[in-house]
């Protein structure tokens, strides 16, 4: 009688396969800024002088005096200069011609490219504006005795995380005039705050007492609340994998427009070079490059994107360090 090993030969799925990458959701880097699409790798813009707008200098006028009067100043000195980031897959024709269903190679490398350029953009954001001395106010989260510059962990019981989202933007607001309309947070501060008892007391009445993005952004008064997912290994090609969140136990409380806008004041700007040919609005495109000396039918999927990531107004922003444990 046949064996099964007679009777079956092994062969791939084709309705199945195994891929770990992070979830387009889980990238923030071009959700918390706008983006501003830019012809020139480098130009300046303008920044009107805050102080001069909240200046109380208008005057009572006696009859037949001039009135008071007075100007503003700009400064023309802040620059952008968007650097290139690239990476390649090189896809064989051995490749095309010997993987089976539903292996697809040129596929893959264009995903695996594209998320490289993601992931790179991802952890720039993270060093750029995720960071202490950057912002105009920042507090460190501690375990116990927080003083004026320190929040109480809030992971803590006690903690009070609407009190001081709510007080910090009100000091931002105090000294700019703009309430902060965003939260960026990790995921291990969402973990905490979802089950904190001062958030779960707020919203027990509501959706079954299930804390969600949108009920944190009621709660806290603002626009929007962003958890940063993404992740990244942090060990060479070889080495054990040394997996973790990119964001780290952070939060950031800032004011941002929707859009790029003239007159407007952001904390933050993503200029994004869109001068080089294909290149679509956040300075990113894919090439197909055939490279015949590494054999024949070999093609390079390459990914190329140009950016530079500005603080515009360092006083429209608030950051919290390892504000959970």
């Amino acid at each position: 009688m046949p064996t099964r090993q007679q009777t079956h030969i092994d062969r791939a799925l084709t309705n199945i396969s195994i891929k770990y990458m992070n979830e387009p959701s889980a990238y923030i880097a071009d959700k918390v800024f706008p983006v501003v699409p830019v012809n020139k790798q480098s130009d300046r813009y303008f920044m009107y002088k805050k102080e001069d707008w909240f200046r109380d200098d208008a005057e009572e006028r006696a009859l037949g005096t001039e009135s008071a009067g007075g100007d503003y100043d700009i400064d023309n000195t802040p620059t952008y200069f968007c650097r290139k980031y690239a990476y390649h897959k090189d896809v064989f024709e051995e490749d095309r011609t010997n993987s089976d269903d539903p292996l697809t190679p040129d596929t893959d490398a264009t995903e695996f490219v594209s998320d490289k350029l993601l992931l790179r953009r991802e952890i720039h954001w993270a060093s750029r504006f995720f960071v202490t001395g950057v912002w105009g106010n920042e507090f460190t989260g501690v375990s116990a005795g927080p003083n004026a510059s320190q929040v109480l962990q809030w992971n803590d019981a006690n903690s009070t995380p609407i009190e001081d989202i709510t007080n910090k933007a009100t000091l931002i607001q105090s000294t700019t005039g703009k309430r902060p309309n965003k939260l960026v947070i990790s995921q291990y501060v969402f973990d905490q705050l979802k089950n904190h008892p001062d958030i779960l007391d707020r919203i027990k009445y509501t959706q079954k007492g299930v804390v969600t993005l949108d009920l944190l952004a009621m709660l806290f008064e603002v626009e929007q609340v962003l958890v940063a997912g993404a992740i990244k290994n942090s060990a060479n090609k070889g080495q054990n994998a040394s997996m973790d969140f990119i964001m780290g136990k952070h939060a950031l409380l800032c004011y941002t427009v929707a859009s790029p806008s003239l007159k407007k004041a952001t904390a933050g700007y993503t200029f994004a070079w869109k001068g080089l040919l294909g290149a679509n609005a956040v300075g990113g495109r894919i090439l197909r490059i055939p490279v015949p000396l590494l054999g024949e039918g070999t093609e390079r999927i390459e990914g190329e994107m140009a950016w530079d990531m500005k603080i515009v107004a360092a006083d429209l922003g608030t950051f919290f360090k390892d504000v959970v444990a």
